[in-house]
């Protein structure tokens, strides 16, 4: 596979806030995209250490940022997820609308945890959808790390306030099967 990866900020902040951001750059070489919007709920002065990271992910190259333009095809499915939504649709935010937007026009994969507000969209658009899980699944697949790391890291996100889905890398592992 060789798409890209759209990151919401919760996917992305997960592997920010415990310092494994490196575990991205190794799994998707030149495929880890930033939507701008993204970029800039990671930007508040509270947590400049994320802003930090982020940086240093696209300085280095590991990682690109994408700006939606007025009038692209990006800005009208961004603008309609955010604003003005189908009916029986929810407004998501800006982070997810804008990786679900350039994930859609661009044929890219959706890196989100945020099941209950984008998983609609997802489906409907017809998007492939990775979780902080699935990636750490696929690191694991690869040797990057072993499943008592999977479960520190994990353990580490969950005490960061991030949501998971299960309460241990192995028991997300077993639901899996």
């Amino acid at each position: 596979m060789t798409d890209s990866l759209f990151f919401d900020s919760d996917c992305i902040s997960a592997f920010l806030w415990v310092r494994e951001q490196n575990l991205l750059a190794i799994l998707y070489p030149g495929r880890i995209i930033i939507p701008k919007a993204a970029y800039d709920e990671l930007s508040h002065p509270t947590t400049p250490q994320l802003k930090e990271r982020i940086d240093q992910l696209l300085r280095s190259g590991d990682a690109n940022l994408a700006t939606i333009d007025l009038g692209t095809d990006e800005f009208v499915l961004y603008h309609k997820l955010t604003t003005s939504p189908d009916q029986g649709h929810k407004i998501i935010g800006p982070g997810e609308a804008a990786s679900i937007a350039l994930a859609s026009v661009h044929n890219g994969v959706v890196a989100s945890n945020n099941l209950r507000d984008i998983a609609l969209y997802v489906k409907e658009l017809g998007l492939r959808h990775i979780t902080t899980g699935d990636i750490l699944i696929e690191a694991l697949e690869k040797g990057l790390i072993t499943e008592a790391e999977g479960n520190t890291i994990w353990a580490s996100m969950l005490a960061k306030r991030r949501k998971l889905g299960a309460g241990s890398f192995t028991e997300y592992l077993s639901l899996k099967k």
